[in-house]
C-alpha cells in the first residue's frame, strides 16, 4: 500500500528518466493529472495521455531528453510537502527555485499551478514539489 501517491509519482518519473526510458505509466488521480499538465506547460515532458481503463485509470508520460547529450529535461524533481509534514506558503513567501529557473508546483484554492503563477494571482497554498 502506498502512503504517499505523489511521492510515488515523482519517483517513477525520476527512475524512468535515469534509466533512459521514453515512456512511463503511472496510476492516475486528479492531482497527478494536474501536476502532469503543469510539467507539460513548463516543457519538462513531451506529452501525456490519460487512459481510462479500470477503476482508476493511468497516465502515460513521454519523457523529454536533449538530442545531443541525451540528458533528461528534468535535472531534479523533489517532494516538499509530505503527509507527515505539510509545507504551506503564502504568496509573499513563495519559494523561488534556482532564482526562477526551476518551478515549485503549488496546490492552491485556484487549482494546481507554479510558484510564479501563484505569486501573480496573490494566492498561497501547499508546496507539492520542486522541479528543475
Amino acid at each position: 500500500m502506498i502512503t504517499d501517491p505523489i511521492a510515488d509519482y515523482l519517483t517513477r518519473i525520476r527512475n524512468a528518466q535515469s534509466a533512459g526510458h521514453k515512456l512511463v505509466e503511472i496510476p492516475a488521480s486528479n492531482l497527478k493529472k494536474e501536476i502532469t499538465r503543469v510539467l507539460l506547460e513548463k516543457g519538462y515532458i513531451k506529452k501525456y495521455k490519460f487512459i481510462e481503463e479500470g477503476p482508476q485509470g493511468s497516465i502515460k508520460i513521454a519523457l523529454k531528453y536533449d538530442k545531443v547529450t541525451k540528458k533528461g529535461a528534468i535535472t531534479e524533481i523533489a517532494r516538499i510537502s509530505k503527509p507527515g509534514l505539510r509545507r504551506y506558503s503564502a504568496a509573499s513567501t513563495m519559494p523561488k527555485i534556482l532564482n526562477g529557473l526551476g518551478v515549485a508546483i503549488v496546490s492552491t484554492s485556484h487549482g494546481v499551478m507554479t510558484d510564479k503563477e501563484a505569486r501573480k494571482m496573490n494566492v498561497g497554498g501547499e508546496v507539492l514539489c520542486y522541479v528543475y
